[in-house]
């Protein structure tokens, strides 16, 4: 509704403007100028409602991990009912320890809840991240910028013509104000392990000190995580360099189009896997005579 009353006043304004010579020129300077205010808060209302469809995006892949969560959980507790059912059936006949096979349940149910609290974290983590990137980016700059959600993963994909000269794997002079934002971004989340990716498309490399795409594309990753460290100071014991050559297409190779979206360089971001690995580690014991 905001929108179409600014549409409405722009029109307005515009009308106002076409009339030849009816209005002073002290009038059509401030008709001008209001026009201009106009037209300055309309572009601001479709910033906020891009910001908002983007939030909207990010809130919709975290509902849909929390589902598939919950179903897993879920699915876990009825297994665990099942297996009590069982040996309730066959306490009778003295060869189960209800008492035991409850601390069981309730050991493996406080390890559930601590696996859900560290996902929800690095969910809400990812998000935070997410729209903060997107935020400090600007329009010019997201052209060649995507930026997704994927199994609690963050893939920043940056096109090979913002960051390199073609062919080449020498970070470009342009590049560097996009890499400072993704760079304070890394930096300001220090619990996240971040891996540089190069990808190519399937036209072999035509120079004489790179052998091949599989050369190319981890020479590229490796120019942007020295970048990262030397020009942005991102700590290097968080970052990995790795190429994937042309054999991780997101495209067909058959088409201009296809070969220009292959092309890119990926930023993975990615929880530490420290705190999950302790998890797993301290998991509830199986007693083998809870099973019997």
């Amino acid at each position: 509704m905001t929108v179409r009353i600014c549409s409405s006043l722009l029109m307005s304004a515009i009308t106002i403007l076409l009339i030849p010579a009816c209005v002073s020129t002290k009038k059509y300077q401030s008709l001008q100028s209001e026009y201009g205010s106009l037209q300055s808060k309309n572009e601001t209302i479709l910033r906020e409602r891009d910001d908002c469809k983007s939030s909207l995006g990010i809130a919709n892949v975290k509902v849909e991990g929390l589902e598939n969560q919950l179903r897993a959980n879920k699915s876990q507790m009825e297994s665990l009912q099942s297996a009590l059912d069982k040996c309730l059936v066959a306490s009778s006949q003295g060869n189960v320890n209800i008492s035991k096979l409850v601390d069981e349940i309730n050991a493996s149910n406080k390890y559930i809840q601590q696996l859900v609290a560290s996902k929800n974290k690095s969910d809400s983590l990812n998000m935070v991240l997410t729209n903060n990137l997107t935020r400090s980016l600007n329009t010019d700059e997201m052209k060649d910028v995507n930026i997704q959600v994927l199994k609690g993963v963050v893939y920043i994909s940056l096109s090979d013509n913002m960051l390199y000269k073609s062919g080449s794997y020498e970070i470009s002079d342009k590049a560097n104000a996009t890499l400072s934002k993704i760079a304070k971004i890394i930096s300001d989340y220090k619990d996240f392990k971040v891996l540089i990716e190069g990808n190519t498309d399937n036209v072999p490399i035509a120079k004489t000190n790179i052998r091949n795409n599989w050369d190319l594309s981890a020479l590229r990753a490796s120019s942007v995580v020295q970048a990262l460290q030397t020009t942005f100071a991102v700590d290097p014991s968080r970052l990995t360099a790795g190429g994937r050559g042309e054999y991780n297409p997101v495209a067909s190779n058959d088409t201009p189009e296809g070969r220009t979206r292959n092309r890119r360089t990926q930023i993975i971001i990615t929880p530490k896997l420290d705190q999950f690995m302790d998890l797993i580690d301290k998991g509830p014991a199986k007693d083998s005579a809870s099973t019997k």
